[in-house]
């Protein structure tokens, strides 16, 4: 009993450690939901305006740290909620995917989704480069801006070595441009794209960042027009895109190696703490993806079963996201964020812009020249 007592006695620790500041990220987190439903709901008699939950998270505990303060007896919480309960909330967006099933609509967004990626990636990559944004951060904004938003920098964040400065404002620029997109945006559609509500949920799933934000925008959309078939396309569009981070997130492992390898200060200084080439929550999001996908055909028989089972992964990975992002908003200061300057802020801006122009223009293109 003792040799057992001793050898839980390190985990025994760290829990009590990380114990107290787990708890203030939950609250806040807690409280951060609160404020998205609200507001989505119009409370108090507010206009309803559909707000990232994870926008709330990030914005709350960012206020947190620079009105209250973090105390030194959290730091402890806090960190393991970044690095450990973030990765599984990543992971269990594979839940929400499956291996088919985006049918004809896939077909039509696929060429868009690709395309929007692409402009993003090169458009940051190159305008951050422009501006002299720090590589880490124009990776991210890149990354956020082209894939999902939040999810995307959060998942790409520990595999290039960011520091939290940088993943912070790096979320907060694309959720910033993403917020706006999404009340601008369904305006935009029914002005080009009104004839094709399909076309038009293609043109928000694959020019907005954030999956709430797209989701948001279709609902707009689809309310103002009667068109809930744009909901169910921007559904798709937006899937399309969260699938390039199985692909984009072991790219970038493999690219920071190299680099890394190709440094040799910066090896000697990292050897031993190199970041895998595959992390294990990409593999994890991957082995969700295909749990669904085998799960969707073999529980037909108990389908209320197997979708109460899926929808309690969906609440676990929203909780664990935002508890995440909680204790992401409460590491960085206003300090931290004014000293990294403008230049990423523009660089964010001028790569939404194109995201949406390019959406725009294949998506008008093709209900107008294609059959």
């Amino acid at each position: 009993m003792r040799a057992l007592l001793r050898a839980l006695t390190p985990a025994l620790t760290a829990v009590r450690q990380a114990a107290p500041g787990l708890a203030v990220a939950i609250a806040l987190a807690a409280l951060a939901r609160g404020m998205a439903s609200g507001l989505a709901q119009g409370a108090g008699g507010l206009p309803k305006f559909p707000l990232s939950p994870v926008m709330c998270a990030v914005v709350l505990g960012m206020l947190w740290r620079n009105t209250v303060g973090v105390p030194a007896w959290a730091t402890s919480g806090l960190k393991w909620a970044m690095h450990r309960l973030l990765r599984i909330g990543i992971a269990l967006v594979g839940l929400r995917l499956t291996l088919g099933g985006a049918g004809a609509i896939a077909v039509t967004a696929l060429p868009v989704a690709v395309s929007c990626l692409t402009v993003a990636l090169l458009a940051g990559l190159g305008i951050s480069r422009l501006l002299a944004v720090p590589r880490r951060l124009g990776i991210l904004l890149a990354v956020g801006t082209a894939v999902c938003g939040c999810t995307a920098v959060v998942a790409l964040a520990p595999v290039i070595r960011a520091r939290n400065a940088e993943t912070a404002f790096a979320v907060t620029c694309v959720v910033l441009f993403g917020c706006i997109a999404m009340l601008f945006y369904p305006w935009v559609a029914g002005h080009f794209l009104a004839a094709s509500p399909v076309h038009a949920g293609i043109f928000l799933g694959t020019a907005i960042h954030d999956t709430s934000q797209v989701i948001g925008a279709a609902l707009i959309y689809s309310q103002q027009s009667g068109a809930p078939a744009a909901l169910a396309a921007a559904s798709v569009a937006k899937l399309l895109r969260n699938l390039s981070i199985a692909v984009l997130i072991p790219a970038a492992a493999w690219l920071t190696r190299r680099h890394e390898a190709q440094d040799a200060e910066g090896s000697k200084a990292l050897d031993g703490q190199r970041a895998p080439l595959v992390p294990l929550f990409v593999l994890a999001f991957v082995g969700f993806i295909v749990a669904r996908t085998v799960g969707d055909a073999l529980f037909q028989s108990s389908a209320t079963f197997w979708q109460a089972l899926v929808n309690t992964g969906y609440t676990a990975s929203d909780l664990f996201l935002t508890c995440g992002m909680t204790a992401v908003g409460l590491s960085v200061s206003f300090t931290d964020m004014w000293r990294i300057g403008w230049r990423p802020l523009a660089a964010g801006l001028v790569v939404a812009t194109l995201a949406g122009a390019c959406s725009l223009l294949l998506t008008s293109g093709m209900l107008h020249l294609l059959p």
